[in-house]
């Protein structure tokens, strides 16, 4: 089989206008029932479940059975990281406007992208750690330094933990809406949650946003200065 087969294949899930408003629902990392996804696509309950069986076929998305619930995920970060490329393409070459990406301001600011900041906040913030050394990138390669274990582990990360799970422990992903790269893998998770638990931001009902709070915005530019 051609590798061409393989790519044409994931790009008639992704490319079903319908499919596509599900995934990028799924982009806050949120699990999502199959009707609210319906409501996301704009189709009925049955159309929707046909389009989830096709998605989970596919391995784009997983389904987790809680009481008489089913809720759709992501399969993994890898999904994610290639939606926010494709995100990024569609911004280049789609209708052009004086800023890629999001309109909202809100959501180009601060987002969830899958399990980690996004939007200018999280490319600001990888900027900061690598002119500090606690990142270091080279070419598509990213590794936490020594000097950024010992800060991290300060900043209360267990970075132990993260070198247990099967996802890359550091790694960059492409921010469709400023173009240019913020943190993810294990310690862009670990981060975020980090932040969301000291009560930095919190995420907006029903959307990928991140508010932050006049007092956690001093302390998160106080952590990435």
């Amino acid at each position: 089989m051609k590798a061409g087969t393989d790519l044409a294949q994931i790009g008639s899930l992704v490319g079903d206008p319908a499919r596509a408003n599900m995934l990028a629902a799924l982009m806050g990392g949120t699990a999502l029932t199959a009707s609210e996804l319906a409501l996301e696509a704009g189709v009925g309950l049955p159309t929707a479940s046909a389009h989830l069986a096709k998605l989970a076929d596919g391995g784009l998305i997983r389904m987790q059975r809680q009481g008489r619930h089913r809720y759709y995920a992501l399969s993994d970060q890898s999904v994610a990281a290639m939606l926010e490329s494709i995100m990024g393409v569609a911004a280049t070459v789609g209708p052009k406007r004086v800023l890629p990406g999001p309109r909202d301001k809100a959501l180009r600011e601060a987002r969830v992208c899958y399990d980690h900041l996004a939007g200018e906040m999280g490319v600001m913030m990888l900027d900061r750690f690598v002119a500090k050394g606690l990142i270091l990138i080279e070419g598509e390669r990213a590794e936490i330094s020594d000097a950024g274990a010992d800060y991290f582990t300060r900043f209360g990360i267990d970075l132990g933990g993260l070198g247990k799970n099967r996802r890359p422990v550091c790694r960059t992903c492409l921010d469709w809406s400023v173009r240019r790269a913020h943190l993810a893998g294990g310690i862009g998770a670990a981060l975020l949650d980090r932040m969301l638990g000291l009560d930095w931001a919190k995420r907006e009902q029903h959307s990928r946003i991140l508010r932050f709070t006049p007092i956690g915005r001093r302390k998160f530019e106080i952590f990435i200065r």
